[in-house]
Protein backbone atom coordinates (compact mmCIF):
# COMPACT_ATOMS: atom_id res chain seq x y z
CA UNK A 1 0.00 0.00 0.00
CA UNK A 2 2.98 2.83 1.00
CA UNK A 3 4.30 1.50 -2.48
CA UNK A 4 1.36 2.43 -4.55
CA UNK A 5 0.86 5.59 -2.46
CA UNK A 6 4.35 6.36 -3.12
CA UNK A 7 3.50 5.97 -6.90
CA UNK A 8 0.75 7.57 -7.28
CA UNK A 9 2.29 10.81 -5.97
CA UNK A 10 5.37 10.59 -8.16
CA UNK A 11 2.97 10.59 -11.10
CA UNK A 12 1.17 13.99 -9.01
CA UNK A 13 4.73 15.27 -8.55
CA UNK A 14 5.50 14.37 -12.39
CA UNK A 15 2.74 16.45 -13.46
CA UNK A 16 4.07 19.55 -11.42
CA UNK A 17 7.15 19.41 -12.21
CA UNK A 18 6.01 20.19 -15.81
CA UNK A 19 5.49 24.22 -14.16
CA UNK A 20 7.55 26.67 -15.83
CA UNK A 21 9.60 28.58 -13.03
CA UNK A 22 10.23 25.28 -11.41
CA UNK A 23 12.59 24.39 -14.24
CA UNK A 24 13.97 27.57 -14.02
CA UNK A 25 15.53 26.70 -10.57
CA UNK A 26 19.17 25.37 -10.33
CA UNK A 27 19.36 21.65 -9.63
CA UNK A 28 19.75 21.76 -6.14
CA UNK A 29 16.78 24.18 -5.17
CA UNK A 30 14.65 21.31 -8.27
CA UNK A 31 15.69 18.00 -5.99
CA UNK A 32 15.05 19.21 -2.55
CA UNK A 33 11.61 20.84 -3.84
CA UNK A 34 10.74 17.03 -4.95
CA UNK A 35 12.52 14.94 -2.18
CA UNK A 36 10.50 17.36 0.64
CA UNK A 37 6.94 16.99 -1.76
CA UNK A 38 7.33 13.03 -1.84
CA UNK A 39 7.94 13.14 2.16
CA UNK A 40 5.31 15.25 3.06
CA UNK A 41 2.87 14.80 0.24
CA UNK A 42 2.65 18.48 -0.69
CA UNK A 43 -0.02 19.31 -2.37
CA UNK A 44 0.19 21.48 -6.18
CA UNK A 45 -0.16 24.95 -4.69
CA UNK A 46 2.18 24.13 -1.75
CA UNK A 47 4.76 22.89 -4.53
CA UNK A 48 4.38 25.97 -6.60
CA UNK A 49 4.34 28.38 -3.15
CA UNK A 50 7.20 26.75 -1.97
CA UNK A 51 9.21 26.89 -5.75
CA UNK A 52 8.37 30.54 -6.36
CA UNK A 53 9.69 31.20 -3.01
CA UNK A 54 12.51 29.42 -3.79
CA UNK A 55 12.91 31.64 -7.03
CA UNK A 56 12.94 34.58 -4.73
CA UNK A 57 15.69 33.47 -2.23
CA UNK A 58 18.73 32.55 -4.97
CA UNK A 59 17.50 36.03 -6.68
CA UNK A 60 18.11 37.61 -3.30
CA UNK A 61 21.31 35.98 -2.73
CA UNK A 62 19.19 34.31 1.22
CA UNK A 63 19.63 30.64 2.09
CA UNK A 64 18.40 28.20 -0.35
CA UNK A 65 15.28 26.73 0.16
CA UNK A 66 16.45 23.08 0.71
CA UNK A 67 18.83 24.76 3.41
CA UNK A 68 15.78 26.69 5.42
CA UNK A 69 13.27 23.85 5.31
CA UNK A 70 16.29 21.47 6.55
CA UNK A 71 16.86 23.82 9.30
CA UNK A 72 13.11 24.12 10.64
CA UNK A 73 12.62 19.99 10.38
CA UNK A 74 15.79 19.60 12.76
CA UNK A 75 13.89 22.37 15.16
CA UNK A 76 11.08 20.36 15.00
CA UNK A 77 11.96 16.62 15.16
CA UNK A 78 9.10 14.81 13.69
CA UNK A 79 7.59 14.60 9.88
CA UNK A 80 3.96 14.47 9.52
CA UNK A 81 1.52 17.13 7.89
CA UNK A 82 1.32 19.15 11.14
CA UNK A 83 5.31 19.63 10.85
CA UNK A 84 4.77 20.23 6.95
CA UNK A 85 2.38 23.19 7.86
CA UNK A 86 4.86 24.34 10.37
CA UNK A 87 7.34 24.24 8.19
CA UNK A 88 5.97 25.96 5.71
CA UNK A 89 4.62 28.84 7.61
CA UNK A 90 8.12 29.50 9.13
CA UNK A 91 9.58 30.05 5.51
CA UNK A 92 6.62 31.92 4.29
CA UNK A 93 6.83 34.13 7.45
CA UNK A 94 10.94 34.47 6.77
CA UNK A 95 9.67 35.52 2.88
CA UNK A 96 7.02 37.66 3.81
CA UNK A 97 9.43 39.34 6.48
CA UNK A 98 12.39 39.69 3.61
CA UNK A 99 9.50 41.36 1.52
CA UNK A 100 8.44 44.14 4.50
CA UNK A 101 11.56 45.68 5.85
CA UNK A 102 13.58 47.95 3.63
CA UNK A 103 15.50 46.07 1.10
CA UNK A 104 19.49 45.90 1.69
CA UNK A 105 21.70 46.48 -0.76
CA UNK A 106 25.28 45.52 0.01
CA UNK A 107 27.48 49.14 -0.58
CA UNK A 108 30.74 46.58 -1.05
CA UNK A 109 29.19 44.37 -3.31
CA UNK A 110 29.85 44.06 -7.40
CA UNK A 111 27.54 45.50 -9.80
CA UNK A 112 24.59 43.40 -11.23
CA UNK A 113 26.10 41.50 -13.87
CA UNK A 114 24.10 41.34 -16.98
CA UNK A 115 24.78 38.60 -19.90
CA UNK A 116 24.33 40.18 -22.80
CA UNK A 117 25.13 37.32 -24.83
CA UNK A 118 22.86 37.07 -28.20
CA UNK A 119 21.54 40.84 -27.91
CA UNK A 120 22.21 41.27 -31.31
CA UNK A 121 20.84 44.30 -33.74
CA UNK A 122 18.49 43.42 -36.52
CA UNK A 123 16.76 45.42 -38.66
CA UNK A 124 12.51 45.65 -38.88
CA UNK A 125 11.47 46.25 -42.17
CA UNK A 126 7.70 45.57 -41.86
CA UNK A 127 4.70 47.61 -42.02
CA UNK A 128 4.28 48.11 -38.25
CA UNK A 129 3.03 51.17 -36.49
CA UNK A 130 5.68 53.27 -34.13
CA UNK A 131 3.01 55.87 -32.86
CA UNK A 132 0.17 55.06 -30.45
CA UNK A 133 -0.58 55.90 -26.83
CA UNK A 134 1.82 55.24 -24.10
CA UNK A 135 1.87 51.20 -22.94
CA UNK A 136 1.16 52.17 -19.24
CA UNK A 137 -2.17 54.49 -19.73
CA UNK A 138 -4.65 53.87 -17.92
CA UNK A 139 -8.03 54.66 -16.68
CA UNK A 140 -7.89 53.64 -13.31
CA UNK A 141 -4.51 56.23 -12.88
CA UNK A 142 -4.50 60.35 -13.55
CA UNK A 143 -2.70 60.13 -17.46
CA UNK A 144 -1.04 62.44 -19.12
CA UNK A 145 -2.27 61.18 -22.04
CA UNK A 146 1.44 60.79 -23.53
CA UNK A 147 1.87 59.69 -27.07
CA UNK A 148 5.01 57.46 -27.91
CA UNK A 149 7.24 56.69 -31.06
CA UNK A 150 9.13 53.26 -31.01
CA UNK A 151 11.92 53.68 -33.00
CA UNK A 152 13.47 50.13 -31.68
CA UNK A 153 12.06 47.44 -29.61
CA UNK A 154 14.28 45.60 -26.95
CA UNK A 155 17.63 47.40 -24.54
CA UNK A 156 20.40 46.13 -23.92
CA UNK A 157 21.04 48.24 -20.57
CA UNK A 158 19.72 45.04 -18.68
CA UNK A 159 17.55 47.02 -15.44
CA UNK A 160 16.22 44.54 -13.84
CA UNK A 161 12.73 45.57 -13.21
CA UNK A 162 12.21 47.33 -16.73
CA UNK A 163 8.56 46.22 -18.56
CA UNK A 164 10.61 46.24 -21.73
CA UNK A 165 12.13 42.95 -20.75
CA UNK A 166 8.49 41.15 -20.79
CA UNK A 167 7.18 42.29 -23.98
CA UNK A 168 10.46 42.39 -26.14
CA UNK A 169 13.07 39.74 -24.52
CA UNK A 170 13.81 37.50 -27.55
CA UNK A 171 17.64 37.91 -27.53
CA UNK A 172 17.34 40.93 -30.28
CA UNK A 173 17.49 44.32 -30.43
CA UNK A 174 15.17 45.46 -33.43
CA UNK A 175 15.48 48.37 -35.40
CA UNK A 176 13.22 50.52 -37.70
CA UNK A 177 15.01 50.76 -41.03
CA UNK A 178 12.45 53.16 -42.38
CA UNK A 179 11.61 55.37 -39.68
CA UNK A 180 11.44 58.77 -41.44
CA UNK A 181 8.84 57.38 -43.94
CA UNK A 182 6.95 56.34 -40.99
CA UNK A 183 6.78 58.90 -39.37
CA UNK A 184 6.20 61.30 -42.13
CA UNK A 185 3.07 59.16 -42.66
CA UNK A 186 1.54 59.63 -39.11
CA UNK A 187 -1.31 62.45 -39.48
CA UNK A 188 -1.79 64.91 -36.74
CA UNK A 189 -3.98 67.12 -36.24
CA UNK A 190 -2.55 70.71 -36.75
CA UNK A 191 -4.91 72.43 -34.14
CA UNK A 192 -3.75 69.93 -31.13
CA UNK A 193 -0.75 69.96 -29.27
CA UNK A 194 1.21 66.44 -28.75
CA UNK A 195 3.62 65.48 -25.88
CA UNK A 196 5.40 62.64 -27.95
CA UNK A 197 8.23 60.45 -25.75
CA UNK A 198 10.69 58.33 -27.74
CA UNK A 199 12.31 55.77 -24.94
CA UNK A 200 9.14 53.53 -23.68
CA UNK A 201 10.17 50.72 -25.92
CA UNK A 202 14.08 50.78 -25.78
CA UNK A 203 16.33 53.54 -24.61
CA UNK A 204 15.81 56.37 -26.85
CA UNK A 205 19.73 57.24 -26.82
CA UNK A 206 21.58 54.33 -26.18
CA UNK A 207 21.72 53.42 -29.78
CA UNK A 208 22.78 56.62 -30.89
CA UNK A 209 21.95 57.13 -34.81
CA UNK A 210 21.63 53.72 -35.81
CA UNK A 211 19.61 53.37 -39.00
CA UNK A 212 19.18 57.01 -38.87
CA UNK A 213 16.62 56.97 -36.12
CA UNK A 214 17.87 60.38 -34.20
CA UNK A 215 17.91 62.27 -37.26
CA UNK A 216 14.42 60.65 -38.30
CA UNK A 217 12.63 62.42 -35.08
CA UNK A 218 14.46 65.19 -35.18
CA UNK A 219 12.97 65.86 -38.66
CA UNK A 220 9.97 64.85 -37.42
CA UNK A 221 9.96 67.44 -34.32
CA UNK A 222 10.82 70.37 -37.06
CA UNK A 223 8.35 69.71 -39.25
CA UNK A 224 5.23 69.36 -36.13
CA UNK A 225 5.43 72.93 -34.40
CA UNK A 226 2.61 71.42 -32.18
CA UNK A 227 4.44 68.80 -30.71
CA UNK A 228 7.04 68.65 -28.30
CA UNK A 229 9.14 65.52 -28.36
CA UNK A 230 10.94 63.98 -25.28
CA UNK A 231 13.84 61.70 -25.33
CA UNK A 232 14.17 59.03 -22.27
CA UNK A 233 17.42 57.52 -21.54
CA UNK A 234 19.59 56.03 -18.59
CA UNK A 235 22.66 56.52 -20.96
CA UNK A 236 25.86 59.22 -21.70
CA UNK A 237 25.40 58.91 -25.37
CA UNK A 238 24.93 62.44 -25.95
CA UNK A 239 27.16 62.74 -28.80
CA UNK A 240 25.15 63.20 -31.42
CA UNK A 241 22.63 65.56 -30.36
CA UNK A 242 25.55 67.90 -29.52
CA UNK A 243 26.53 68.05 -33.09
CA UNK A 244 23.01 68.20 -34.26
CA UNK A 245 20.92 71.01 -35.41
CA UNK A 246 18.32 70.27 -32.85
CA UNK A 247 14.51 71.74 -33.05
CA UNK A 248 13.62 74.27 -30.40
CA UNK A 249 10.32 71.63 -29.62
CA UNK A 250 12.89 68.81 -28.24
CA UNK A 251 14.06 67.98 -25.01
CA UNK A 252 16.03 65.19 -23.51
CA UNK A 253 15.15 63.45 -19.61
CA UNK A 254 17.09 60.88 -17.43
CA UNK A 255 15.67 58.72 -15.25
CA UNK A 256 17.54 59.34 -12.04
CA UNK A 257 18.41 56.68 -9.03
CA UNK A 258 21.02 56.73 -6.45
CA UNK A 259 24.15 54.80 -7.22
CA UNK A 260 23.40 52.34 -4.78
CA UNK A 261 20.58 51.06 -6.67
CA UNK A 262 21.85 51.68 -9.76
CA UNK A 263 24.54 49.52 -9.34
CA UNK A 264 22.60 47.00 -8.02
CA UNK A 265 19.61 47.46 -10.17
CA UNK A 266 20.51 49.04 -13.73
CA UNK A 267 23.29 47.18 -14.60
CA UNK A 268 24.56 48.62 -17.97
CA UNK A 269 23.09 52.15 -17.90
CA UNK A 270 25.41 55.10 -17.26
CA UNK A 271 26.32 56.03 -13.39
CA UNK A 272 24.79 58.73 -11.79
CA UNK A 273 27.65 61.36 -12.47
CA UNK A 274 27.54 60.17 -16.14
CA UNK A 275 24.32 60.81 -16.36
CA UNK A 276 23.65 64.03 -14.62
CA UNK A 277 27.07 65.69 -16.73
CA UNK A 278 25.39 64.49 -20.03
CA UNK A 279 22.26 66.54 -18.75
CA UNK A 280 24.89 69.16 -18.01
CA UNK A 281 26.13 69.15 -21.12
CA UNK A 282 22.99 69.27 -23.17
CA UNK A 283 21.69 72.10 -20.92
CA UNK A 284 25.16 74.43 -21.70
CA UNK A 285 24.52 73.57 -25.33
CA UNK A 286 20.46 75.25 -25.06
CA UNK A 287 18.58 71.71 -25.14
CA UNK A 288 16.29 71.84 -22.02
CA UNK A 289 16.55 68.80 -19.74
CA UNK A 290 13.92 66.96 -17.62
CA UNK A 291 14.35 64.47 -14.95
CA UNK A 292 12.36 61.12 -14.06
CA UNK A 293 12.84 59.58 -10.28
CA UNK A 294 11.02 56.28 -11.41
CA UNK A 295 11.33 53.73 -9.89
CA UNK A 296 11.80 55.47 -6.23
CA UNK A 297 12.54 52.81 -3.80
CA UNK A 298 12.34 51.63 -1.01
CA UNK A 299 15.34 50.60 0.26
CA UNK A 300 17.86 50.84 3.95
CA UNK A 301 19.09 54.27 3.18
CA UNK A 302 16.93 55.31 0.25
CA UNK A 303 15.95 58.41 2.32
CA UNK A 304 19.72 59.95 2.56
CA UNK A 305 20.56 58.85 -0.76
CA UNK A 306 17.46 60.30 -2.39
CA UNK A 307 17.91 63.36 -0.82
CA UNK A 308 21.48 64.11 -1.57
CA UNK A 309 20.74 63.08 -5.16
CA UNK A 310 17.54 65.71 -5.23
CA UNK A 311 20.21 68.23 -3.76
CA UNK A 312 22.94 67.35 -6.06
CA UNK A 313 20.55 68.24 -8.92
CA UNK A 314 19.77 71.25 -7.54
CA UNK A 315 22.76 72.32 -7.25
CA UNK A 316 23.86 71.80 -11.18
CA UNK A 317 20.78 72.97 -12.61
CA UNK A 318 18.31 76.51 -12.65
CA UNK A 319 14.76 75.89 -12.74
CA UNK A 320 14.88 77.64 -16.43
CA UNK A 321 17.08 74.43 -17.86
CA UNK A 322 14.75 71.90 -16.48
CA UNK A 323 11.11 71.49 -18.44
CA UNK A 324 9.91 68.42 -16.39
CA UNK A 325 10.31 66.28 -13.06
CA UNK A 326 8.49 63.23 -12.89
CA UNK A 327 8.12 60.65 -9.86
CA UNK A 328 7.15 57.04 -9.78
CA UNK A 329 8.07 53.62 -8.31
CA UNK A 330 8.04 49.98 -9.18
CA UNK A 331 4.86 48.82 -10.63
CA UNK A 332 4.74 45.35 -12.33
CA UNK A 333 1.74 43.65 -14.54
CA UNK A 334 1.74 39.59 -13.19
CA UNK A 335 3.56 38.36 -16.32
CA UNK A 336 6.59 41.15 -15.88
CA UNK A 337 6.80 39.38 -12.36
CA UNK A 338 6.67 36.03 -14.08
CA UNK A 339 9.31 36.57 -16.65
CA UNK A 340 11.80 38.18 -13.50
CA UNK A 341 11.75 34.99 -12.17
CA UNK A 342 12.15 33.31 -15.04
CA UNK A 343 15.06 34.77 -15.41
CA UNK A 344 16.89 33.70 -12.54
CA UNK A 345 18.62 36.85 -12.37
CA UNK A 346 20.48 38.23 -9.06
CA UNK A 347 18.08 40.77 -8.21
CA UNK A 348 16.38 42.13 -4.83
CA UNK A 349 13.69 43.98 -7.13
CA UNK A 350 10.80 41.70 -6.37
CA UNK A 351 12.07 41.72 -2.48
CA UNK A 352 9.10 44.05 -1.53
CA UNK A 353 5.87 43.93 -0.13
CA UNK A 354 2.78 43.56 -3.20
CA UNK A 355 -0.10 45.44 -2.84
CA UNK A 356 -3.13 45.95 -5.59
CA UNK A 357 -2.29 49.14 -7.86
CA UNK A 358 -4.63 49.63 -10.42
CA UNK A 359 -4.81 46.16 -11.58
CA UNK A 360 -1.09 45.91 -11.32
CA UNK A 361 1.49 45.37 -8.64
CA UNK A 362 3.18 48.17 -6.39
CA UNK A 363 4.27 49.12 -2.89
CA UNK A 364 1.21 49.51 -0.31
CA UNK A 365 -0.16 53.13 -0.57
CA UNK A 366 1.47 54.18 2.54
CA UNK A 367 4.76 53.54 1.38
CA UNK A 368 4.49 55.09 -1.76
CA UNK A 369 2.81 58.42 0.49
CA UNK A 370 6.04 58.32 2.48
CA UNK A 371 8.77 58.09 0.18
CA UNK A 372 7.52 60.28 -2.45
CA UNK A 373 6.73 63.17 -0.01
CA UNK A 374 10.63 62.91 1.11
CA UNK A 375 11.39 63.14 -2.16
CA UNK A 376 8.98 66.13 -2.84
CA UNK A 377 9.62 67.77 0.41
CA UNK A 378 13.44 68.03 -0.27
CA UNK A 379 12.70 69.71 -3.93
CA UNK A 380 11.06 72.71 -2.35
CA UNK A 381 12.90 75.45 -3.18
CA UNK A 382 11.76 74.35 -6.48
CA UNK A 383 7.91 73.57 -5.99
CA UNK A 384 6.57 76.53 -7.57
CA UNK A 385 9.35 77.03 -10.18
CA UNK A 386 9.17 73.36 -12.49
CA UNK A 387 6.53 70.84 -13.51
CA UNK A 388 6.37 68.21 -11.02
CA UNK A 389 4.01 65.31 -11.81
CA UNK A 390 3.44 61.64 -10.87
CA UNK A 391 3.65 58.44 -13.46
CA UNK A 392 0.84 55.42 -13.09
CA UNK A 393 -0.53 56.84 -9.60
CA UNK A 394 -3.99 57.41 -8.54
CA UNK A 395 -5.74 60.20 -7.24
CA UNK A 396 -5.00 59.84 -3.79
CA UNK A 397 -1.34 60.07 -4.16
CA UNK A 398 -1.83 63.10 -5.74
CA UNK A 399 -3.90 64.74 -3.22
CA UNK A 400 -1.72 62.78 -0.45
CA UNK A 401 1.76 64.43 -1.61
CA UNK A 402 0.57 67.76 -3.53
CA UNK A 403 -2.12 68.90 -2.34
CA UNK A 404 -4.12 69.00 -5.27
CA UNK A 405 -5.02 66.71 -8.77
CA UNK A 406 -5.99 67.54 -12.31
CA UNK A 407 -10.48 66.92 -12.43
CA UNK A 408 -9.11 65.21 -15.95
CA UNK A 409 -6.61 63.94 -18.05
CA UNK A 410 -6.90 66.35 -20.93
CA UNK A 411 -6.21 68.98 -17.97
CA UNK A 412 -3.15 67.63 -16.87
CA UNK A 413 -2.27 66.60 -20.46
CA UNK A 414 -2.62 70.44 -21.37
CA UNK A 415 -0.90 71.83 -18.42
CA UNK A 416 1.97 69.69 -19.11
CA UNK A 417 2.27 70.71 -22.37
CA UNK A 418 2.32 74.08 -21.96
CA UNK A 419 4.63 74.30 -18.73
CA UNK A 420 7.12 72.59 -20.63
CA UNK A 421 6.42 74.44 -24.09
CA UNK A 422 7.16 77.96 -21.65
CA UNK A 423 10.47 76.48 -21.01
CA UNK A 424 11.41 75.84 -24.53
CA UNK A 425 10.80 79.39 -25.49
CA UNK A 426 13.17 80.69 -22.06
CA UNK A 427 15.98 78.54 -23.18
CA UNK A 428 15.29 79.74 -27.03
CA UNK A 429 15.35 83.05 -25.99
CA UNK A 430 18.32 82.51 -23.81
CA UNK A 431 20.12 80.67 -26.47
CA UNK A 432 19.51 83.81 -29.56
CA UNK A 433 20.62 86.30 -26.84
CA UNK A 434 23.46 84.30 -25.96
CA UNK A 435 24.54 84.14 -29.17
CA UNK A 436 23.76 88.13 -30.36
Amino acid sequence: MKMTKHLDYQKRFDSFSNYELYQNLEKESRNAIKDIGMKYQLTYQELRQLTDMALDFVMWDETSIGKQWNNEEKSIQHSDQLAKKKILGSIYNNWEKLKENATNYDSNGSKREYKTEGRKLKTINGDNAVFGMCPVASEKTVCCNLRTIDVAKGCGLGCSYCSIQTFYEGGTISVEDNLADKLAAIELDPNKNYHIGSGQSSDSLALGNKNGILDAQLDFARNNPNIILEFKTKSKNIGYLLQAAVPRNIFVSWSLNPQLFIDHEEARTATIEQRLQAARQLADAGILVGFHFHPIVYYSGWDADYYDLVKRLMAMFSVNEVGLISFGTLTFIKPAIKALRKGSMRSKILQMPFADAAGKISYPMETKKKIFSVVWNTFQPWHDEVFFYFCMEDRQVWESVFGRCYETNDDFEKDLFNNVSNKLQIKSELLISQIN
